[in-house]
């Protein structure tokens, strides 16, 4: 029985037997850029493939660097796959199931896979893999971490998109942090080990300050020490170690039912902030102090909420015996630090609380502080503690006439009723009498229910009979063992009643829990779950409650605050719900209202408020009662949440099945339409012609025909390219293009419309190249100039700047008119969204989305910004393709 504990989990063994057949994932880990973790990974390829093992390299990005190149000399390489539109070079999933290495390398887990890929994220490739049972390398930086994605933002000002849930992150078998200090980074940065040409510099001067990487470091240091703590926990949970490692200084404060308490605290975070380290607090409920007074329960809740504002974790503990439960906790979480107050020893034991510490806890640490003499109660809270004694009192003197009734009725059996049962059965009788009073009026009325049972029988059942006198000294021990047994059952019983008392509250708490996770999990609308927390709160906690959620607009309801006998004021409870920060009653923030206002948030966002008006304020301060009030939040966070999402995948369905209507719908007008508007426009060119062969007046008026049918057919170009991009059926060229033919042809295409308007053109004596096809980088330039010429103005300057430096091409395409507003500049870009949808100006809001399309099928970026100088201008970005090798010629 006793190696019961060290017996294996079945469920655990299940869970390793369909682990050893998945890969193992090894994460080389860093702060940022250039560290060395695509260097230190192909290091430990090479020592793999030494070994024998089938080592595959996926992907590796070397971002030019030698070193890294070098290393993948003798390396088997996986080809890459063309994806997409564009045809870009990927990691090939199938051939690498297929090929099945032992090992594989994967560069940049938080990497976004191209259009057209299995899964859109690299890690999800990964996580394929893993599942076939080949096992995996690859690399990450801090800022990729999901949890820290806005942390890294508001150090270094730049948001990034790409980013690797932390449930994936922490399953990784093995995490291996790749460290460089902040000054042989920037030196690599210098020497361009890092990124070469301009970017070196821009990186220094932007990414690259000394102060973030400070920053990124010490995450990247502390993401991983947190690993380690959560590997040794996990370890020690397995192993069964009750022993205290003191890994870190964490430390454990015990609260006490004493003055000085609130110095307890604050010295404990004092230390705790000094270490660095994490700081647990905890109140042990013995029965005996589970019969304080009133008075003195406040002032323990009181400083248990101190310990929670200043960074405690606060824990109740429910243990007949305080020193066993302190070493329990701190053994179960590993704190090697226990901070207590000085504290003299009961009249009725040797030993202190410390003393008892330190001879059961030798491997724990202890703290004694000196704590302030008892203070002087005021004149209400005495006569209220009086009160409460003297309620205790009554229940006492209460049980002590039970337990004189029940000696009364079991020696007046003994006389006339059972006169031929034995004195040891008699004895039998008066102990049921004191486990009785035991169990209904506690420990001091069994006490005194032992000494009477003990007089009644030696005058009564004890010869001579009448007196205290005994006769045989063998009944000395039959009453020394009455006194034992009764004392001893009377302090057991107690105890019964007490742990018996928690187990039920516990079991009520379970049992509130589980109907209420029931009950959410079955609601279809928000009145089923303002239903549910109101029926539950009110059940759980004798209290008042309505949750307040928000309309379509983002503003709180308050139609349901009639339901509270003292409604929430509505600046408070905005405020709450705009910061999502509790308020009210037990918080930091308007303790004095009647009421405690909770936010439900499900992640950064506040999804509704939980008012809640107890009938007793002190049902708000129990720590068990705030977990269970932050468990409801979880809950009806989570029931929110499935509601919202689960209209948002309706209205997603229904809005992809009316993009496809309105695609199939363009698609069959654009075909239908473009045939006879191509012979209208032939026909309207060559009537434009004749008419100013003849010399006629109208043949300017042909001539506009001419112009307006052109416009059209750009206009059903358009949609019929949009509905051909939906359906993924339109093909992208991969070929050497030169700017200055993509700039030259799609200024020939606007030539009618800028009969009047110059366009200023800055292009660089180079020859810039672009890898992608003419025709639909055309129709970028072409487009952008065709919605300058429309809406900038005629008075309006414009202008085409392009730039390169060696890894990207720059396109500005510019112009003085009035601009577009802020709130615009990412909304242009949607598909029919049109700034001024009243405007005379014709066309359906699809040029923009379809130019910003076109980019980023050639692996580019198209923005629009404010000029300085007033005005719009439009940047694409693309990468630059290096001229290609010549073939020699001999002479």
């Amino acid at each position: 029985m006793n190696d019961e504990r060290h017996r294996p989990n079945p469920d655990a063994l299940l869970l390793q037997s369909l682990q050893a057949h998945r890969g193992k994932l090894k994460i080389y880990f860093g702060a940022c850029a250039g560290v060395g973790k695509t260097w230190a990974m192909l290091q430990e390829a090479r020592r793999l493939r030494e070994q024998g093992l089938d080592v595959l390299v996926g992907v590796v990005e070397t971002h030019g660097r030698v070193e890294t190149a070098q290393l993948l000399e003798g390396l088997t390489l996986l080809p890459r796959r063309q994806y997409g539109p564009s045809r870009y070079d990927a990691f090939d999933l199938d051939a690498a199931l297929a090929r099945h290495p032992a090992v594989i390398l994967i560069d940049e887990l938080a990497h976004s896979n191209a259009v057209g890929a299995r899964h859109p994220k690299r890690w999800q490739d990964i996580e394929e893999l893993l599942e076939a049972g080949i096992d995996v390398m690859t690399t990450v930086n801090v800022q990729h971490l999901e949890s820290l994605n806005d942390v890294v933002s508001g150090i270094t000002g730049i948001r990034v998109r790409e980013t690797v849930p932390d449930p994936f992150f922490d399953s990784a078998d093995e995490v291996v942090l790749v460290d460089l200090p902040p000054d042989d980074l920037r030196q690599r940065l210098k020497e361009g080990k890092v990124y070469v040409g301009d970017r070196a510099e821009r990186a220094i001067e932007n990414f690259f300050r000394k102060s973030n990487l400070f920053a990124l470091r010490e995450l990247a240091l502390r993401r991983t020490a947190d690993r380690v703590d959560d590997q040794i926990r996990a370890w020690r949970d397995r192993q069964g170690q009750e022993r205290v490692w003191h890994t870190r200084d964490a430390i454990l404060l015990c609260i006490g039912d004493g003055s000085g308490s609130e110095k307890l605290v604050r010295t404990a975070a004092r230390l705790a902030a000094r270490f660095g380290s994490r700081w647990h607090a905890v109140y042990v409920e013995t029965p005996r102090l589970y019969k304080l007074p009133e008075r003195r329960r406040r002032a323990i809740l009181r400083t248990l909420q101190l310990a929670q504002t200043l960074g405690a974790e606060t824990a109740t503990l429910s243990d007949p015996d305080e020193a066993r439960a302190v070493l329990r906790y701190a053994r179960e979480h590993n704190l090697g630090k226990v901070v207590i107050g000085r504290r003299p020893p009961k009249w009725w034991r040797r030993d202190s609380f410390a003393h008892r510490l330190g001879e059961w806890g030798p491997d724990i640490d202890l703290v004694v502080v000196a704590v302030d003499s008892p203070a002087t109660l005021t004149e209400s809270a005495a006569l209220s503690e009086s009160r409460q004694q003297s309620d205790k009192w009554r229940t006492t003197l209460r049980g002590s006439l039970v337990a004189g009734a029940l000696c009364l009725a079991v020696t007046l059996s003994g006389q006339f009723l059972l006169t031929g049962v034995d004195a040891a059965n008699l004895v039998m009788l008066y102990l049921l009498g004191v486990v009785v009073v035991a169990l209904r009026y506690g420990r001091w009325p069994s006490v005194f229910a032992t000494v009477i049972n003990i007089i009644a029988f030696d005058l009564f059942f004890v010869a001579p009979t009448g007196t205290m006198a005994v006769s045989d000294a063998q009944y000395l021990v039959t009453f020394g063992v009455m006194l034992a047994v009764g004392i001893i059952t009377g302090n057991l019983t107690a105890g019964v009643r007490y742990q018996a008392r928690v187990a039920r509250h516990r079991e009520q708490r379970a049992h509130t829990l589980y109907e209420m996770a029931k009950s959410l999990s079955s609601a279809l609308t928000a009145d089923d779950i303002t239903a549910t927390s109101t029926r539950v709160v009110s059940a759980t906690l004798q209290a008042r409650s309505v949750l307040l959620l928000p309309d379509e607009q983002g503003e709180l309801q308050f139609s349901q605050v009639q339901a509270l006998h003292s409604p929430p004021d509505h600046a408070i409870a905005k405020w709450s719900f705009s910061r999502g920060q509790p308020a009210g009653a037990g918080t930091d923030t308007l303790p004095a209202v009647p009421y405690q206002i909770l936010p439900v948030r499900r992640g950064e966002q506040t999804l509704g408020l939980l008012v809640i008006e107890p009938e007793n304020l002190r049902q708000l301060m129990i720590p068990e009662q705030q977990r269970l009030l932050e468990t409801f939040t979880v809950l009806l966070a989570s029931a929110l949440e499935r509601i919202t999402l689960a209209q948002n995948a309706a209205a997603a369905k229904l809005a992809a099945e009316r993009e496809q209507l309105r695609n199939t719908l363009l698609s069959a007008l654009s075909h239908d339409l473009r045939t006879p508007l191509t012979v209208l426009f032939g026909q309207a060119e060559m009537l434009m012609m004749e008419l100013a062969e003849e010399g006629s007046a109208h043949a300017e008026q042909a001539g506009q025909i001419r112009e307006q049918t052109l416009s059209t057919v750009r206009l059903v170009s358009n949609m019929l390219d949009m509905a051909r991009i939906e359906s993924g059926g339109l093909n992208v060229r991969d070929e050497w293009v030169p700017l200055e033919e993509v700039i030259g042809s799609a200024l020939q295409a606007i030539a009618p419309l800028r009969k009047h308007h110059e366009i200023a053109l800055d292009l660089p004596d180079q020859m810039l190249l672009i890898r992608g096809d003419s025709t639909l980088l055309e129709r970028v330039v072409t487009n952008i100039l065709e919605n300058s010429l429309k809406y900038a103005g005629d008075n309006a300057q414009r202008g085409i700047r392009a730039s390169g430096d060696g890894s990207e091409v720059t396109i500005d395409i510019w112009d003085s008119g009035p601009g577009i507003e802020h709130d615009d500049l990412s909304r242009i870009f949607e598909k029919f969204t049109r700034v001024d949808k009243e405007s005379a100006i014709p066309g359906v809001g699809l040029g923009l989305a379809i130019c910003k399309t076109l980019v980023e099928m050639h692996r580019g970026t198209l923005t629009a910004h404010h000029r300085p100088q007033g005005g719009a201008l439009f940047r694409i970005r693309l990468p630059q393709a290096s001229l290609p090798d010549l073939p020699q010629t001999e002479s």
